[in-house]
């Protein structure tokens, strides 16, 4: 039974030995025995156990320590520490017995009488260089159990192992100001190690609020009451011989912002509303600034009012002001960890204090060119806000729109390339400055300037010479220069000077007398030598002259005709029926010939224009007609000569009627129609011609074939018994001719023939001057009905047949025979 309890338990009934196992106990408790012993007759008393037996294990030695580690070796010393044994043997460990072997002797020696219950113990006074192995028994109440595994042989020298570095802070910590913080740390390493702790690369040193701590295993660097001035890269460097380790935090210590940066800057003022800008606090408490809160105040009263206080842009609209009032504009930053102390302005009046930019001063135009110019102005006053852009705008001097010369804004420069002008064109220029209220007047227009190429003095005319003379004048002809100098060239001025005299003369006054490339000198001396120059003019000056090569002795020439043709006096002239024929060629000789024109040797037809000029003669005819072809013939003729060219002309038109229209072979469905082609075919092919038929009846013509290149056609699908008329016309390039017409109608039918023979002709009656004949029909009539029979009679030997009569009937009574 337990001893707490009354009652007993039978465990056996069955028992013959002396001993019994008995089960099912509960560890820890007490409990009382006893045994009778029975027989057939019956149970015996009980004999029970004197005092309670205690449920428990039985007491052994423990086991042996586990996990026995060397911790630490020196030149002298050994650290040792281990776990406990995994069972007790049943009773408390009251002592470690800890054994050392050096190596080479046999035997084990206890090392220290300590208990060691906090299962470490460092071994001292050793001798460097020994080497030494260890281990450790257990020992509870009953004794010393088993000793534990042995460490690996141990030389006594100083170890070496590189520092480590256990961190009880992260990479970032924000702290408020005024509250204190610590970085703290294990480290380890042999030798050991020196700690550093740097905020910012510079060394941390102590002071009132900055505490730095160091055990040989621990490490902290402690600051009180925190300011902003805190905040940094904080680096503790953990180092000895065999290396370094570095661990870092970014402390923020963070606080309400500083104020704004003054002054206030009112940028815009009106008389209803104002535009304020500020700069942010030089300390944004280390957080970043979420908003502004802004307030105004009227001078004249003590409350300040709310305008915005959600705005992180560093400028404001105040609106809603009372114009004349003064305001006064007080702005607080703030945080995430509170609000500034306030930026107050200083009074200023509600009203309109800025305006548009003045008008600039008028432009002034440079480096035009023919498709630009720039435009250069002064910068205005600005009306007391910042210009931002300039408006350049031109326009024809004579035009009266505006037009800006560019989109862009333009600024900040004080000149512009205008582009896109048109050459030639005068031009005038103004400009207008913008800020921000607006775009002021403009400025007064720029004198007005041509787009036109800088103008440089020409170069010299070229190749000058003397290509006609008199007795009192000379023809000099040269070519224009080789640049104009980029201006227009207004003309020529021609001097001569006589040989041997030193001064030059002028031949004309001024150089638009002499816009073309040639100039009659006259004036001159019979017989005298002359030499000749020409110059250039453009509205720069004059060129350089050039000089005619050779002097021109003034006489007379004799130079015989000569003709110079030009294309249209080629052999053969074609020309459209309608258009206007041009003859022409340019003529020469010394005096001018006389010039004559002729046709087929005859004169020319009074429509042609007939024009004569000091170097040529123009034959020319409008709105010709065929009859205008043929040959033209160009005659000159002076004192040394004659020459006369020709040129055969064809009016190219419409060719003429067809010949001979002939119609054959008349059916009752058809008829062969014939012609001739036209005597003239319009200086051109034909092409085809054109065949159409009119019933009389009717006044329509009808084209039966209008692409025959033959001169013959089938007319075909006639009805028979219809008269039809029938014409033709030829086809060339140029059009269709005139029609040549049937002069009378054709009348549709087969044609006749004379009928057959009658048949069986044989007498019925005789008598003496007299015989009565009949006949039968013959085969075929012709294709006409039968009018009536020719009765005939010949006497027996004669040669010629008598006619007697035509009878209408198959009978005849021939008499007077």
């Amino acid at each position: 039974r337990e001893s707490d309890h009354r009652a007993w338990t039978p465990v056996s009934y069955t028992v013959t030995r002396q001993n019994a196992t008995i089960q099912g106990l509960i560890q820890g408790k007490a409990y009382f025995f006893r045994i009778a012993a029975e027989n057939i007759i019956g149970m015996g008393p009980f004999t029970e156990t004197t005092k309670e037996i205690l449920i428990r294990d039985p007491i052994t030695v423990p086991d042996r320590p586990e996990d026995l580690e060397v911790k630490a070796v020196t030149k002298n010393s050994v650290t040792l520490t281990w776990n406990p044994p995994k069972y007790n043997g049943g009773s408390d460990i009251t002592m470690y017995v800890l054994e050392s072997r050096l190596i080479g002797k046999d035997k084990f020696h206890r090392v220290t009488k300590e208990k060691m219950l906090d299962r470490k113990f460092t071994v001292e006074g050793l001798k460097e260089g020994d080497t030494y192995e260890y281990r450790v028994s257990a020992c509870n109440i009953v004794g010393q159990g088993k000793p534990s595994f042995c460490t690996k042989p141990i030389t006594c020298k100083d170890e070496i192992a590189p520092p480590t570095l256990d961190l009880d802070f992260r990479d970032k910590l924000i702290v408020r100001v005024g509250e204190a913080f610590s970085l703290t740390g294990r480290y380890s390493g042999k030798p050991a190690p020196k700690v550093t702790w740097l905020k910012d690369d510079i060394v941390v040193k102590e002071d009132d609020r900055t505490k730095i701590k160091t055990t040989p295993t621990t490490l902290c660097l402690g600051i009180l009451k925190s300011v902003r001035e805190d905040t940094g890269k904080y680096c503790v460097t953990v180092e000895n011989s065999t290396g370094s380790r570095k661990g870092f935090c970014q402390v923020n210590v963070v606080d309400r912002p500083s104020p704004p940066v003054g002054p206030v800057i009112f940028d815009e003022v009106f008389k209803d509303h104002m535009v304020v800008s500020w700069k942010p606090p030089l300390d944004d408490g280390g957080s970043e600034i979420t908003n502004y809160i802004i307030e105004k105040k009227d001078t004249h009263k003590d409350m300040w009012m709310p305008v915005t206080s959600a705005t992180v842009k560093t400028t404001c609209k105040i609106p809603k002001l009372l114009e004349g009032r003064e305001y006064q504009i007080r702005i607080y930053a703030e945080n995430l960890y509170g609000i500034s102390d306030p930026l107050i302005s200083d009074e200023m009046k509600a009203k309109d204090r800025f305006r548009v930019p003045d008008a600039p001063e008028q432009p002034v135009i440079k480096d035009v060119t023919k498709d630009s110019a720039v435009v250069v102005w002064n910068k205005p006053y600005d009306g007391g806000k910042p210009i931002t852009n300039y408006i350049v705008e031109k326009k024809e001097t004579m035009a009266t729109r505006w037009v800006k010369v560019t989109k862009d804004p333009i600024f900040p420069g004080t000149k512009f390339k205008v582009p896109d002008l048109l050459e030639g064109c005068q031009y005038e220029f103004r400009v207008s400055a913008e800020n921000e209220i607006g775009v002021g007047d403009p400025s007064p227009p720029s004198k007005p300037i041509f787009a036109r190429d800088p103008i440089a003095k020409p170069s010299p005319p070229v190749n000058p010479e003397a290509v006609d003379k008199t007795k009192n004048s000379v023809d000099l002809s040269w070519q224009p220069p080789r640049h104009d100098g980029n201006g227009k060239i207004i003309g020529y001025l021609i001097e001569y000077q006589k040989v041997g005299d030193e001064e030059w003369k002028q031949a004309n006054l001024t150089a638009d007398s002499c816009p073309e490339t040639n100039y009659k000198v006259t004036g001159l001396t019979e017989g005298l030598t002359y030499k000749f120059r020409v110059k250039a003019v453009n509205a720069a000056g004059e060129s350089d002259p050039a000089h005619v090569p050779d002097p021109v002795e003034v006489k007379d020439r004799l130079e015989p005709p000569e003709l110079i043709l030009d294309a249209n006096m080629a052999r053969e002239q074609h020309v459209k029926a309608g258009d206007t024929l041009r003859l022409s060629a340019v003529i020469k000789g010394v005096p001018f010939p006389k010039v004559t024109w002729k046709k087929e040797d005859h004169e020319v037809s009074p429509k042609a224009d007939i024009e004569v000029t000091g170097v040529g003669s123009k034959l020319e005819i409008r709105n010709t007609v065929h009859e205008d072809g043929g040959m033209y013939s160009l005659t000159v003729e002076n004192p040394a000569g004659s020459k006369t060219v020709s040129v055969k002309v064809v009016v190219l038109d419409k060719p003429g009627p067809p010949r001979n229209l002939n119609i054959s072979d008349v059916r009752s469905d058809s008829c062969y129609i014939t012609w001739m082609e036209p005597e003239d075919d319009g200086g051109s092919v034909i092409t085809n011609y054109v065949v159409e038929r009119r019933d009389v009846a009717s006044a329509q013509w009808v084209a039966i074939s209008s692409s025959s290149k033959k001169r013959s056609h089938m007319a075909k699908y006639l009805i028979e018994g219809t008269q039809y008329l029938f014409r033709v016309a030829a086809e060339n390039q140029y059009g269709r001719g005139p029609y040549v017409e049937t002069l009378k109608p054709i009348k549709a039918i087969d044609p006749l023939h004379p009928p057959g023979p009658p048949k069986n002709l044989h007498h019925v009656d005789v008598d003496k001057t007299e015989v009565s004949l009949v006949w039968n029909r013959p085969d075929r009539d012709g294709g006409a009905e039968i009018t009536g029979y020719l009765v005939e009679y010949q006497e027996d030997g004669a040669d010629e047949w008598t006619k007697f009569q035509t009878v209408p009937m198959l009978d005849c009574v021939v008499t007077g025979l």
